[in-house]
């Protein structure tokens, strides 16, 4: 029996979570649904889009007519700097009621002027100034005595909950690591204390000479569809040398990066031939001034589409009673992706 014949479980070695995976279900040859390509074609300017150069945002302010990269605070933060006077205070330690002020910074950044293109066509020259641009911010926010984590991500399509297609991510900077880059911080740091070794740099080393998992790799970076994935065709970008965080990139290290992004990303829109839905972020080592020498820094994308631009995976029933659970194994999902071609659809047209 091999993983492709048995439901079996896999863990999460950075999470320590496990994930159910029901291969048999998919036996029958893959027919995804049948649907003509996406070939939606936005403006270049859109004069009602809140992020385009020189238009008014929801907050009053009026963006500058910038043509290159462009970041501000955003206009309705999830966060504050200042908790104020009325922030909640610590319930009796004996108390089920857990309560404390966070603070934090939310910043939008616009990867370009253009209304209408994604990372996926915005060329590796481009990328690589959003990368510098993440750079920036990370260094800027990370050096505050406020700011404990930097959480950069990125939310596209309407469907992960993105209401404005132009291409932008967010920044939410936090006083507390949050949980998920907390727990993974801890997984690392336990693996490092047991093996003297990276938890990462150790299953890269397995992923490359198994080779199955693995989409493509450049000078610097891998880029392949974890054993433990949840999502249908959940990927992760790793770099092949150990690095906690993003500032520790050179300048051919930042190249390979946009480079990696840009190929990932027209591989998505490929698939189904569809401007691919995701979230992405980076998780790396905390600015919280401890030390973090077993952070492996890397980027998640988690896309919920599932057998076509319509069909989405959702987790429910199970998976919010008990765990993630998926049919298409990961072996599978990153044959399909390999298979794509690094020409984007619509430029083919």
């Amino acid at each position: 029996m091999t993983f492709e014949d048995t439901p079996h479980r896999r863990l999460n070695q950075l999470t320590g979570e496990w994930v159910l995976v029901s291969p048999h279900r998919t036996k029958r040859p893959w027919q995804g649904q049948q649907e003509a390509p996406d070939m939606t074609m936005l403006p270049e300017y859109d004069a009602d889009c809140y992020l385009c150069p020189g238009n008014v945002r929801a907050g009053g302010a009026v963006n500058p007519s910038y043509t290159d990269t462009f970041v501000f605070t955003n206009d309705f933060a999830a966060l504050l700097p200042d908790a104020g006077d009325d922030a909640p205070t610590h319930f009796p330690k004996d108390s089920l009621l857990v309560a404390e002020p966070e603070t934090g910074l939310c910043r939008v950044l616009c990867y370009s002027p253009r209304h209408d293109l994604t990372l996926a066509r915005l060329g590796t020259g481009t990328a690589r100034k959003v990368v510098d641009l993440w750079c920036e911010e990370f260094q800027t926010l990370g050096a505050r005595d406020d700011i404990g984590y930097v959480q950069i991500f990125e939310n596209r399509g309407s469907v992960m909950g993105c209401s404005n297609p132009h291409p932008h991510g967010q920044i939410w900077a936090t006083r507390t690591v949050p949980m998920y880059p907390a727990t993974e911080g801890t997984r690392q740091a336990a693996f490092a204390r047991k093996h003297d070794s990276c938890l990462l740099c150790d299953y890269l080393a397995v992923e490359r000479e198994r080779g199955e998992r693995i989409l493509f790799e450049n000078d610097a970076f891998v880029v392949l569809v974890p054993f433990w994935a949840t999502w249908p065709f959940e990927t992760m970008i790793v770099p092949k040398h150990h690095m906690s965080n993003i500032l520790e990139m050179d300048t051919d290290c930042r190249d390979a990066l946009a480079d990696a992004m840009v190929r990932l990303n027209i591989r998505y829109d490929n698939l189904f031939q569809t401007s691919f839905p995701y979230s992405m972020g980076i998780h790396q080592a905390p600015t919280d001034g401890a030390d973090h020498a077993p952070w492996h820094f890397h980027i998640h994308y988690y896309p919920p589409l599932l057998r076509s631009r319509s069909v989405k995976k959702f987790m429910v029933g199970y998976e919010m009673m008990a765990m993630p659970q998926r049919d298409l194994t990961a072996e599978s999902a990153a044959k399909r992706l390999r298979d794509q071609s690094e020409q984007h659809y619509l430029e083919t047209r």
